[in-house]
């Protein structure tokens, strides 16, 4: 599927291509088609506004874009994306929209750069927040319990029962870092990178730890239960959100174009903007990150209160096509009260549901331990099971996607909410 902008999207850069409650920075996302990203989209860029100063992605080691030094640009270029980022003037702007609107110029769209903040909905870190129980049964009646062993989303996924570690995969998670102090990730393979200028990726916030802690926390942990997933899989850490849980389109592209680069196979997200049109951006990064073997998952956001019939709606990115939407269920396996609803635009339904709710994993130190609640801590349970089955099958991007679809649990709950259902592990 191929979104091409209209002249007339984004008028005073609050229109169609961003809702008007969009928070936005005033830079423009510029997205090249394949043609336009294989040749020079620096010289179109330049061909096409007159900027002088362009930052590529290519001009550092492994596509680790510093945007410290490229905020002083006029522009920045993700070659492996193809898309740009631009301070443009209104003639620039003009110049970039006729350009998106003509059927022989090599850009598929302008839309104005969002911002996007952590989508974890409740915060109890000290302790433990969701009941435990000792015995060996988990499942009563469709209720699952955290014990001694295991968390209660290991269960409810059969994590438990998986037989694979995720080895030899690689896992982003793009977020707000990681305590790279934290003793359960000592001896792992960890690469770490910042994407918001002045910071270093060590985790200020406690939201990265978590989902990092969900995807990819060690099999067993000193004192307390096991709550990570792929626990063999490489760790590469993309702080993309700042220590006050906010990051921008710019930001987040590079931590994709570079984990991308490094080889990872996964991508996960747990963040986003409340906006309910599909980002042209997203869901070209999505096409060409599944065609380079890389499957994206992101939380598909916490604007919902169902006790008050509000179903809320999936916002960017989670709702483009080609980016694997999550929602958050319950240990009685019920819909989240926070959790979003597909909304009626394409590209924007749930894919698939995930343990969301009293989620116990890692947090900073000295805490070292905690739990929380949101769309965001069911979306690590789904990057990490997708590490399992891709250790398993050697299966990447569409493929992968099609194996945790299928292979999901169906639940009583309609797939507006909950997509395929409960993701699984292998093994189960």
């Amino acid at each position: 599927m191929i979104f091409r902008q209209d002249s007339d999207r984004g008028g005073d850069g609050e229109g169609p291509s961003a809702d008007s409650r969009a928070e936005t920075t005033g830079r423009q996302v510029v997205v090249f088609t394949d043609d336009g990203r294989r040749t020079d989209p620096t010289a179109l860029l330049r061909s096409l506004t007159g900027v002088s100063t362009v930052t590529r992605s290519g001009e550092f080691d492994s596509s680790a874009m510093d945007l410290e030094q490229a905020e002083v640009a006029d522009a920045v270029v993700f070659d492996e994306l193809g898309i740009a980022v631009i301070a443009a003037d209104p003639d620039q702007l003009e110049a970039l929209r006729a350009a998106a609107a003509a059927p022989d110029v090599a850009v598929l769209s302008v839309e104005p750069e969002l911002v996007h903040h952590a989508l974890d909905s409740e915060d109890t870190v000290a302790g433990v927040a969701w009941p435990t129980n000792g015995a060996a049964a988990v499942e009563d009646a469709e209720h699952f319990l955290d014990t001694p062993e295991f968390t209660w989303g290991l269960h409810a996924t059969r994590t438990t029962t998986s037989t694979c570690s995720g080895r030899g995969v690689r896992i982003a998670v793009l977020d707000t870092g990681l305590d790279l102090t934290h003793p359960d990730f000592h001896g792992r393979t960890i690469t770490a990178q910042s994407f918001i200028p002045g910071a270093a990726p060590q985790d200020g916030h406690g939201h990265g730890t978590h989902c990092i802690g969900t995807a990819c926390g060690p099999a067993a942990a000193a004192g307390t239960r096991r709550y990570g997933v792929a626990h063999k899989a490489d760790i590469f850490v993309g702080k993309v959100l700042s220590d006050q849980g906010r990051g921008v389109d710019s930001g987040i592209l590079a931590g994709i174009e570079w984990a991308i680069a490094n080889g990872c196979q996964i991508v996960s997200m747990s963040l986003g903007a409340d906006v309910e049109t599909v980002s042209v951006a997203y869901e070209t990064v999505g096409q060409r990150a599944l065609a380079a073997g890389v499957l994206i998952v992101a939380a598909a956001g916490n604007n919902a209160n169902r006790a008050a019939g509000r179903p809320g709606l999936v916002g960017v990115p989670a709702n483009s096509p080609s980016i694997m939407a999550v929602a958050a269920v319950d240990p009685d396996l019920g819909l989240a009260n926070f959790s979003a609803a597909s909304n009626p635009v394409i590209g924007g339904e749930v894919d698939v549901a995930g343990p969301g709710v009293g989620v116990f994993s890692s947090v900073p130190m000295p805490v070292r331990y905690g739990s929380k609640s949101g769309t965001s801590m069911a979306t690590p349970h789904v990057a990490g099971i997708a590490a399992l089955w891709c250790a398993e099958t050697g299966r990447t991007g569409r493929d992968l996607w099609s194996l945790l679809t299928q292979h999901s649990r169906r639940l009583a709950l309609p797939s507006l909410d909950v997509g395929a259902g409960l993701i699984q592990a292998s093994g189960g």
